[in-house]
């Protein structure tokens, strides 16, 4: 059975990942699809009832409609992006050890926690926004008490009063002060977010409860959250550039002629569908190569999953659907209740280097 486990240089985990994603295109991009044509669905059936709105003169509902849509799209992004990371990790980790892999078995595999992933999601997503959302009331909050002297010595500086002078001061003020926790409250965010990115993959391969993912996280991404953090860069540069691309045609249509019609928004829905389906797996692949390569560096996993392979210990239980691949035998030693096993396996692996 060949495997990649060995130590990885971040040139080779971007190399490695942009390697799969060419020979296993059709199982990630199936995957992504799945997370995209919710979005898709979710966004015709907005537009399609935006239109009857239209049709039957009740236009000041739609502002209303397009509200309560986002709401929506945003939690279903949240639940079916969750469960598709999920499947991503799975079928990454089956194939980068060398086993099969499917669609089918990479959602059956992880279904049955379902549960698990989103409030390992749920936790992440509060530990790292919560600062920004709090600011972001907070400055709501101070704009409300003074957005209104302050529009009036806004319109008419030299008959202003001191109050009106002042409530505009404090709003420059609480602007600044908002502009300036939200360059702090991001960095928290990235921060705090790299030390949280191998999560989703511990629970995954390791069959872990939430909180002991997150444990398991920032123990396994101590000394390459730097090199993650490349990964994310890259990231974000390649889908922003796909969204500038296959959207410019869409926005210069929107300029130059105000609201898209229905059929235009409907086909700049399915482009989208085709992006996100394209560029979804990138970085959820890249971070399983991750989990994988510290797993390496750190325990020896390497040298653990060629005795494994070897029948030399016994393969661990995955409690896996026999209708996916087979269970890739991902057992920590700590989780076998043999703290020796470590030991030896890091002995093997000196010896073996």
């Amino acid at each position: 059975m060949e495997t990649n486990l060995r130590p990885l240089t971040l040139g080779e985990i971007l190399d490695r990942t942009a390697q799969l994603y060419r020979t296993h295109f059709w199982l990630l991009a199936g995957i992504a699809a799945v997370y995209s044509g919710a979005i898709l669905l979710l966004s015709l059936v907005q537009i399609g009832i935006q239109e009857f709105l239209r049709m039957e003169h009740l236009e000041r509902y739609v502002l209303l409609l397009s509200a309560i849509g986002i709401v929506v799209q945003l939690f279903i992004s949240f639940l079916v992006g969750g469960i598709a990371v999920a499947a991503n990790n799975r079928a990454v980790g089956w194939v980068h050890l060398g086993e099969p892999a499917t669609i089918r078995g990479a959602y059956a595999s992880i279904l049955p926690r379902t549960g698990r992933y989103i409030w390992l999601m749920t936790i992440i997503y509060f530990v790292l926004w919560t600062p920004l959302v709090l600011a972001y009331g907070g400055y709501i909050a101070m704009i409300y008490f003074w957005i209104r002297p302050a529009r009036g010595a806004l319109k008419n500086l030299a008959n202003s009063t001191a109050a009106d002078q002042q409530a505009l001061l404090m709003m420059g003020l609480a602007t600044f002060m908002f502009a300036l926790v939200c360059v702090v409250g991001l960095a928290y965010a990235v921060v705090m977010g790299l030390r949280y990115s191998l999560a989703i993959a511990a629970c995954v391969v390791e069959n872990l409860k939430a909180r002991d993912g997150i444990r398991r996280s920032v123990e396994l991404s101590k000394g390459s959250r730097g090199r993650i953090f490349a990964l994310a860069l890259l990231v974000i540069v390649i889908q922003v550039g796909m969204v500038l691309i296959t959207q410019m045609f869409f926005i210069v249509m929107s300029f130059r002629h105000g609201e898209l019609s229905a059929g235009a928004r409907v086909l700049q829905q399915v482009v989208a569908f085709v992006t996100n389906t394209f560029i979804g797996p990138m970085y959820a692949t890249g971070l399983t190569l991750f989990y994988y390569d510290q797993r390496v560096r750190k325990e020896g996993y390497d040298i653990e999953w060629m005795m494994q392979a070897a029948g030399l210990t016994e393969a661990a239980d995955q409690g896996q659907n026999t209708d996916s691949p087979p269970p890739d035998l991902l057992a920590l030693p700590s989780e076998m209740g043999a703290p020796a096993a470590q030991n030896s396996v890091r002995d093997i692996r000196s010896t073996h280097d």
